[in-house]
């Protein structure tokens, strides 16, 4: 492996404009020197990244399908081991494995799952941009209640997704990890400092990071920092980190919550909402009374994230 590599991730790939993916990527792979093996679950990464014959990873990578970045990187993270336990590697190799919403919250969590509970050393990276947008904007567990997606379509009858996000935080924190994040694209010095921290972690560690798509949450592609800071700023997303106490081998009940950013004065989840075309029935007379709702949701949730940092102490 060559360590003079320092463009890890190459431009030249076809993201859309405004998508912050590369960004995410670039950052997570900048944050060691180490020498790094990248496992990519099929999605949005994986196909503008790889378009045959050419590649934007200037680091060793390996695709696979969308359920089984998880199983990948367990083999790959248990080959590396029994090569360096032989002699045949000398270097200290990092296993980072990439996957969507789709590829993280659905289909490849019994994937992610078995992982974990294996104790396999690499990170896993989930870029949340809340929907299938690979496949043209379908619902996944990461949608958000009340917005429009291809398979859950806003009407004048239906609001749209009628189901709340999956709490994908709290069920990696219920595998007893050493260390999980909540991140954000617009955030990145926060996003850096996360990526150290994880890739310096021994076993497995996850990041969460919200990543807005400008395709389908459909919103100017030269926002996607205003509408990723305004997440943050309404509480939607919060950044916080979820660390095992002690420096216990066991996360869940022992896992010790801190929360990296705390808006000065919340602002309204409208502000958030109204920057995106998925949420502007929400706006209608007929729907007017989600966006309370959805505020409440975002209340309880933050007040329950609040009494787990205060606990810790």
């Amino acid at each position: 492996m060559n360590k003079n590599l320092t463009q890890k991730f190459a431009t030249g790939h076809s993201t859309c404009a405004g998508c912050g993916i590369p960004v995410i990527v670039r950052t997570v792979l900048n944050a060691t020197e180490k020498p790094i093996v990248v496992i990519n679950a099929t999605g949005c990464l994986e196909v503008t990244s790889t378009l045959y014959p050419y590649t934007a990873w200037k680091v060793p990578y390996i695709h696979n399908a969308f359920e089984n970045a998880g199983a990948t990187a367990s083999g790959v993270e248990t080959a590396y081991r029994v090569l360096k336990k032989k002699g045949k590697i000398k270097e200290e190799v990092k296993f980072v494995a990439f996957g969507g919403d789709g590829g993280t919250y659905d289909i490849g969590l019994q994937s992610l799952s078995g992982a974990l509970e294996r104790r396999h050393n690499f990170l896993y990276v989930a870029y949340d941009n809340q929907g299938y947008m690979n496949t043209g904007g379908q619902r996944s567990g990461a949608s958000p209640y009340g917005a429009n997606m291809e398979t859950t379509p806003a009407s004048r009858y239906k609001i749209g997704n009628e189901t709340e996000r999956k709490d994908l935080m709290q069920i990696i924190n219920g595998h007893h990890i050493k260390y999980l994040a909540q991140a954000n694209v617009a955030y990145v010095e926060d996003l850096a400092m996360k990526a150290k921290k994880a890739l310096e972690t021994e076993g497995p560690t996850f990041l969460l990071v919200l990543q807005p798509c400008t395709n389908v949450w459909k919103f100017p592609t030269s926002d996607y920092v205003k509408v990723g800071k305004l997440a943050t700023e309404t509480n939607f997303w919060p950044l916080y980190e979820i660390s095992a106490q002690g420096g216990s081998a066991l996360g869940g009940e022992n896992s010790k919550y801190k929360i990296n950013y705390i808006p000065k004065q919340r602002k309204p989840i409208e502000e958030f909402l109204k920057t995106q075309k998925r949420f502007k029935h929400l706006f209608s007379p007929e729907h007017k009374k989600i966006i309370p709702e959805i505020q409440e949701m975002i209340d309880k949730k933050w007040e329950e994230l609040i009494a787990s940092a205060k606990s810790n102490k």
